[in-house]
């Protein structure tokens, strides 16, 4: 696995495959207070590319060119948050999506466990560190440990999609999950409007 480290925006000379597998760090779990330091994506094929998102920075040309591609599948873990992030951050609507713990939700309904690292370590075999996820993505720089964490965070989606559809397919809710999916655009937007804790299909 490389990884490489750009600051500000993807590179003008990145040529990227079909379908990405994305994450994001920030300082925190609240897209109005919290900023987003790092965007971190590969398209399985060997490299990871990580972009520093700079103090005040309101846009990335070609990363939102990336994500915004409706031609181009973006795989995410727990995508409603990262895709807020990106929304408010950056005005960057990423879709389409598919979003990994939604699929173990719907698939693995034998537990309760559905982080990633449970997935990793069930469907691939694969242990995760995840010393790393509380610290400081807002550093100048960042760490080699900081920077192999954010990488292992994408490098093994790809797989896991993979694991989670045939699993969905056999117990005949694929259809379900990926209208889910589609639907989590407009989650987003109301998590954005300050409708975070409403459930819309509740009584």
């Amino acid at each position: 696995m490389r990884i490489l480290l750009h600051r500000g925006d993807l590179p003008a000379d990145v040529a990227l495959g079909p379908v990405l597998a994305i994450d994001s760090e920030t300082m925190g779990l609240d897209p109005f207070r919290d900023r987003l330091c790092l965007v971190q994506l590969t398209d399985g094929e060997g490299t990871v590319h990580l972009v520093r998102i700079e103090p005040g920075q309101k846009v990335a040309p070609r990363l939102a060119l990336a994500l915004a591609d409706p031609d181009r599948l973006k795989i995410l873990h727990f995508a409603r948050f990262d895709l807020a992030m990106l929304r408010h951050r950056l005005g960057i609507d990423c879709r389409p999506v598919w979003c990994t713990k939604i699929a173990s939700k719907l698939a693995r309904t034998y537990t309760d466990r559905h982080g990633l690292k449970d997935l990793c370590r069930e469907l691939l075999g694969v242990e995760l560190s995840k010393q790393e996820q509380s610290s400081d993505w807002g550093a100048e720089e960042l760490n080699e440990a900081q920077l192999r964490y954010a990488a292992s965070d994408v490098v093994h989606l790809h797989a896991l999609k993979e694991k989670l559809e045939a699993m969905l397919e056999r117990e005949g809710r694929l259809a379900l999950a990926e209208a889910c999916m589609a639907f989590l655009p407009t989650r987003v937007a109301l998590d954005l409007e300050g409708f975070a804790a409403l459930d819309p299909f509740a009584h």
